[in-house]
């Protein structure tokens, strides 16, 4: 027997012209969020062996605004643009030398902050601590990818080389980087709302 029960709206598979029309706007702020982090990257401060830059908050925003698969592509794409030598990195650097170099590491270790803080951020659920914790879990999986990276580069993989890793490269900007996740949650609660309708399918 069949059943005569219209499918819902909610149920109706989106038009590949409304398909078209999310992977463009997504696309377009896949190329804003490369934008924003070429400009937090050059927003930079010597501190250190790392420079001081406004790179985390722009990485917690983009990964808060796009989610983990987008979030994660955006990140991609501003890295590979540094490393065809556009130069996107703090500084005003580019280049594979920078990536393969002491400090390298931290910068391939935002995709690691997408992967973790991604998920994690969805299960937040705009929860402003709960979502604070899960942006501060995908720094910390950078941090560890990029001190790992710091001792293999050094050639120095004992525990003074993790004391001095950390001690120059993670050290000093812990708190720095929890305002800059705060400010990327404040943000976010502005502007995630009117990305989300901007993506919603237009009413019939």
């Amino acid at each position: 027997m069949k059943s005569n029960v219209m499918p819902t709206s909610s149920q109706a598979k989106p038009s590949p012209a409304s398909l078209r029309r999310r992977v463009t706007l997504r696309l377009c702020y896949a190329a804003m969020g490369v934008a924003l982090l070429a400009v937090c990257s050059w927003i930079s401060v010597p501190f250190f062996a790392v420079p001081f830059t406004m790179q985390t908050f722009a990485v917690c925003f983009v990964v808060g605004l796009m989610g983990t698969k987008w979030g994660f592509v955006t990140i991609l794409a501003y890295i590979g643009l540094g490393a065809l030598g556009v130069p996107v990195f703090s500084g005003f650097g580019g280049g594979v030398g920078t990536l393969i170099g002491v400090t390298g590491g931290y910068i391939v270790g935002f995709l690691a902050t997408a992967l973790v803080a991604g998920p994690l951020y969805r299960l937040a659920k705009d929860n402003l601590v709960w979502g604070f914790l899960a942006m501060l879990a995908g720094i910390v999986a950078c941090y560890i990818l990029g001190t790992l990276w710091s001792m293999f580069v050094a050639g120095n993989f004992t525990w003074q080389g993790l004391g001095s890793a950390l001690l120059a490269c993670v050290a000093p900007f812990v708190a720095f980087d929890m305002g800059k996740i705060v400010l990327a949650q404040l943000l976010l609660k502005r502007l995630k709302p009117l990305v989300a309708r901007s993506l919603a399918e237009p009413a019939k």
